[in-house]
């Protein structure tokens, strides 16, 4: 019997780091017509690390997993591309994707896990469009396994099915070790994500990927939040010169109301 395990990476479709987000006129969402998307950065860094564990011996199968309109799919031949062995798209409609909640995801991915029998989730640790942070701890949550969050370093000890997690925390680093199955979110400084070259791009569109809908999964996504309005944050005043420290005291006193 294999000692190695199976890995499920979680992958988002986002608009572009690069990308200067614009509010819609009507103020409902963002502006996504004709916008550059990629993977969520921090789900490049996850998937990294699963195929990095997965040419060091100690991974059987990446299968990389994304909720998302029909698009979604470009994102996951990227994670193929990369190295993952197979896909799997729980296709949404065209616009849903804004009112798709962590919680509804969690749930997905958890119906996905089981269905899989998967040893390891490995997520980013949030998204940058909502920057919520909460998708992994839901999901451990739900399926009662152990989590290590903000992971810097993962080591996989195979032989006795656990892991160690270095993880990035105020004081400084801690690391914590759990048994498998587990789910880890990915932090910034866990690795440097590779680029796809051309040739396992196009080894890629070859890969296998499955589709399945919330509905198959039996997964209710309804929305339990509802948004009212998205706006520009203020923009920032220009600074100002004072002559002395007294103006200063005075001004942060009476205006900026700090002192």
């Amino acid at each position: 019997m294999s000692s190695k395990i199976r890995v499920l990476v979680g992958v988002k479709r986002v608009i572009d780091y690069n990308v200067k987000i614009a509010v819609r006129a009507d103020k409902s969402w963002v502006e996504t017509a004709n916008v550059k998307h990629s993977v969520n950065p921090f789900d490049e860094i996850a998937i990294e690390e699963a195929v990095r564990a997965k040419e060091a011996g100690h991974v059987a199968e990446v299968v990389a997993v994304s909720a998302g309109p029909p698009k979604a799919q470009e994102t996951l031949r990227t994670a193929l591309a990369m190295g993952a062995d197979r896909a799997i798209h729980i296709e949404i409609p065209d616009g849903a994707e804004k009112t798709l909640e962590p919680l509804a995801v969690a749930k997905l991915l958890k119906k996905v896990a089981e269905n899989e029998k998967v040893d390891l989730i490995v997520l980013g640790k949030q998204a940058i469009d909502d920057d919520a942070n909460q998708t992994g701890q839901m999901l451990a949550g739900l399926l009662n396994w152990p989590q290590g969050t903000f992971a810097s370093k993962l080591d996989i000890l195979t032989a006795d099915k656990s892991l160690a997690v270095t993880r990035e925390i105020d004081g400084g680093l801690q690391t914590v070790s759990a048994a498998l199955p587990a789910v880890v979110t990915a932090d910034l400084r866990l690795n440097v994500p590779r680029f796809a070259s051309l040739p396992n791009i196009m080894k890629a569109k070859k890969k296998p990927l499955a589709k399945t809908t919330p509905a198959d999964l039996g997964v209710d996504i309804a929305p339990r939040i509802e948004i009212i309005k998205v706006e520009e944050p203020p923009k920032r005043q220009g600074g100002g010169r004072v002559a002395d420290v007294d103006e200063l005291i005075s001004k942060l006193r009476t205006e900026a109301k700090v002192i």
